[in-house]
């Protein structure tokens, strides 16, 4: 059997092992982005990448201790910032992911506000992580609080419920964190069983009772059911995955994700657990206050092209694929990709970052709220070959980043800036 092991409110959780006196109290994560990352200031800043892989979020820490009390989230007299996480205590209030802190705050005044702590979830995230590779011959890190393994021939099937029950005690006991495990004959059923078997519990789906299980789970509680194909679904007057796995021919005429949707209902699909997963992207970005001044946002691309520079090479991989995307106020966006098969160059990038804005940014009479980068399609990865124009002048340049990158490594992040960015 496969299982899914997914934390309970992951960091509000870890908050609680720092300060024991949140459990059962009505508590939020949340807060502002790192606006400081385009501040003029030099900070001492790195990059941190431990426990770092596929779906694990790279994030750039500074060692100037953060306060999170709730006058950090204030501004100008007013509550700022969205919540990235709530208790099930504070859930009961009606609070929910990506509320405002202010609305949060509305509907529970006695509401508990802490700020992220990064370097905490990733060294939980790593011991969860090590833990589990001592209890299961096979566990894949699928994001920074979710893991999937492989039972099979370990345990037997009915043996199961009493393993997984077991299991989720013993992270409790070892780590203070608190996990609900799912088990299942698929990868895809075991994540769907953890979602009833929250919070703090277990839930094993066999063969003789799937039926009962499936059919009456509405269609967007199943993983990899997006909002366009819910919108097609819905329009098909599909709403619950019963209702979904007596339309194969529909879902099958819609071409091949949906009929690979369909097969994953069923329990017909599933995919290996691999232990260590390729980082296949790795991108940045950054929400603030509405900017209309294009010389300022730009400036702000600098900044975000040098610190996603740095990680590329850190990462020691070469991206062949850029994105760039712009969220504008009055919710418009705007995004545009490139694929450039060349030796990777933090200047070239820089300067290739700044194109990518001015294509993108179509919707020029709007506030802009958001920028994002990304990169993909690493030549490790996919089976491409560089360009060979100019490929040692290009190899030569590349050299100095490299001494550029050991300055960096040593003195934070801001030792080099671009003049640009002043």
């Amino acid at each position: 059997m496969k299982i899914h092991i997914d934390i309970d409110c992951f960091f509000v959780s870890a908050a609680r092992i720092v300060e024991p006196q949140l459990e059962h109290k009505p508590v939020v994560i949340g807060g502002r982005s790192d606006t400081k990352i385009f501040s003029r200031e030099a900070k001492n800043q790195t990059v941190n990448f431990e426990n770092s892989g596929s779906f694990v979020p790279t994030f750039y820490k500074s060692y100037e201790k953060r306060d999170d009390d709730i006058e950090s989230f204030m501004e100008n007299g007013r509550l700022r910032g969205i919540l990235t996480t709530a208790s099930y205590e504070a859930r009961a209030y009606g609070i929910k992911t990506a509320m405002s802190l202010r609305e949060a705050k509305e509907l529970c005044p006695e509401l508990i506000i802490k700020a992220p702590n990064m370097s905490l979830y990733q060294e939980l995230s790593h011991k969860l992580h090590n833990f589990l590779s001592l209890k299961i011959p096979l566990i894949e890190q699928a994001s920074i609080d979710e893991f999937y393994g492989d039972l099979s021939g370990w345990v037997e099937d009915a043996d199961v419920p009493e393993f997984i029950d077991q299991l989720r005690h013993e992270i409790k006991k070892e780590l203070k964190l608190p996990v609900s495990i799912g088990a299942a004959q698929t990868r895809y059923i075991a994540k769907l069983a953890t979602t009833y078997a929250k919070p703090f519990g277990c839930k094993t789906v066999y063969p003789w009772d799937f039926d009962a299980f499936i059919n009456p789970v509405k269609v967007e509680k199943f993983t990899g059911i997006g909002k366009s194909m819910q919108k097609k679904l819905f329009s098909a007057h599909i709403y619950t995955l019963g209702e979904l796995r007596q339309r194969k021919g529909t879902l099958e005429s819609w071409g091949p994700y949906a009929k690979e949707i369909y097969k994953r209902v069923n329990a017909q699909s599933d995919a290996a657990i691999e232990i260590k997963q390729a980082r296949k992207s790795i991108g940045i970005s950054r929400t603030f206050d509405p900017i209309y001044n294009r010389a300022e946002l730009i400036r702000r691309i600098h900044i975000l092209a040098r610190h996603l520079s740095y990680a590329i090479y850190k990462l020691n991989v070469i991206p062949t694929v850029f994105h760039l995307s712009i969220h504008y106020e009055m919710q418009k966006k705007s995004h545009i990709n490139i694929t450039k098969n060349e030796l990777f160059r933090e200047k070239k990038f820089d300067a290739l970052c700044i194109e990518l804005f001015h294509q993108a940014d179509i919707h020029k009479r709007y506030h802009i709220i958001r920028l994002s980068i990304s990169c993909s399609a690493f030549t490790k990865n996919v089976k491409r070959e560089l360009s060979l124009i100019n490929f040692n002048e290009e190899y030569a340049l590349q050299k100095r980043d490299l001494f550029t990158q050991k300055l960096r490594q040593k003195y934070g992040l801001d030792i080099i800036k671009f003049a640009s960015e002043l």
